[in-house]
């Protein structure tokens, strides 16, 4: 995979992040990328009894971030004779400071295991959740226990044509850029390659209604006629894929497509469920030029229904509404 040049990966002290910063160091290798390894404290306030402007304070933060340095060294030092790493602790709240740390330095890349919540089915906490919506870079969620090396991979695109010209080249971009890294990662990690597409025809359950009075063959024809502009944007959009990739690799995956028919909130999350998925590689803003429009319904839907590692990417020219200013 050659996509990744300055790779981030946020961990917290423990065996749960070992196999996401073994990832980590395994792309950067591949890449022959920067890879800098964080974690994140929280700003410890003034609390009652401790003096406003005092040092009390200054120096139990010192020392937890003196503490959690060290425990990251433990953590990179077997690691240091296959790749140079870099490591740091950030003070402040997670996402804030991950997506500062991003645009301070350029990352290209945020890996990360998802946060730990018990108390919800879901598999992404609010940070995480976060992340995926204002992260100007993609990001990567390694879900604990996740194998070494995916077996399925599915890469989740949209090729509906019922938006605005500008949009449409947008998510035609961001749907290339899906492919291009779900295939990549198959191809190291000689994986399955799952292309899925969900598609409706909007109107179809009032041509059944009882005020259309619409032959069923009509509606039949209709529904079909659907089915073929959404095949046909499929097929364009893989025809693209292999241009970019070349004939020899994409003939080497093997793509499966899969071109349902329902809401993608409801069908994505259960084809992951079906063919086993590892990773989910999917665009998580639905619309571009929409101010405070950050990641769409039917994404963040998907993303709450799925129990396996994501990769999220965003669509180019998207600006994160995170400033570099506390």
């Amino acid at each position: 995979m050659k996509r990744f040049k300055n790779i981030l990966c946020v961990v917290k002290p423990g065996e749960a992040c070992k196999p996401t910063l073994a990832r980590a160091v395994t792309l950067a290798k591949n890449n022959q990328a920067r890879l800098t390894v964080v974690d994140v404290v929280e700003r410890i306030m003034v609390c009652v009894g401790m003096p406003e402007g005092g040092s009390a304070s200054a120096d139990l933060q010192a020392a937890l971030v003196k503490d959690r340095a060290q425990e990251l060294e433990t953590l990179v030092e077997p690691y240091r004779e296959q790749i140079e790493i870099n490591t740091n602790v950030l003070i402040g709240t997670p996402f804030l400071e991950i997506i500062r740390e991003v645009l301070r330095n350029g990352r290209d890349l945020v890996i990360k295991i998802p946060e730990h919540q018990e108390w919800l089915e879901r598999l992404f906490g609010s940070d995480d959740m976060h992340l995926l919506r204002k992260c100007p870079c993609p990001v990567w969620l390694i879900k604990p226990h996740a194998p070494k090396t995916h077996r399925h991979i599915l890469a989740a695109v949209d090729i509906d044509d019922a938006y605005p010209q500008a949009e449409q080249e947008s998510r035609r971009a961001l749907n290339q850029q899906v492919l291009e890294m779900a295939s990549s990662l198959a191809l190291s990690d000689f994986a399955e390659l799952h292309i899925a597409h969900a598609w409706v025809a909007i109107g179809e359950s009032a041509m059944h209604g009882a005020f259309m009075h619409e032959p069923e063959e009509r509606i039949i024809a209709y529904v079909e006629q659907v089915r073929q502009q959404h095949q046909a944007g499929l097929d364009g959009l893989k025809r693209e894929v292999t241009r970019n990739l070349g004939q020899d690799a994409v003939g080497y995956l093997k793509p499966q497509t899969h071109l349902v028919k329902g809401s993608a909130r409801k069908e994505i999350p259960a084809l992951a469920k079906r063919i086993e998925a590892d990773l989910v590689v999917m665009g998580t803003v639905a619309r571009t030029g929409v101010p405070g429009f950050f990641m769409g319904n039917t994404a963040e839907t998907i993303l709450n229904q799925i129990d396996c590692s994501v990769l999220a990417i965003k669509p180019p020219g998207f600006v994160t509404p995170v400033t570099l200013e506390e």
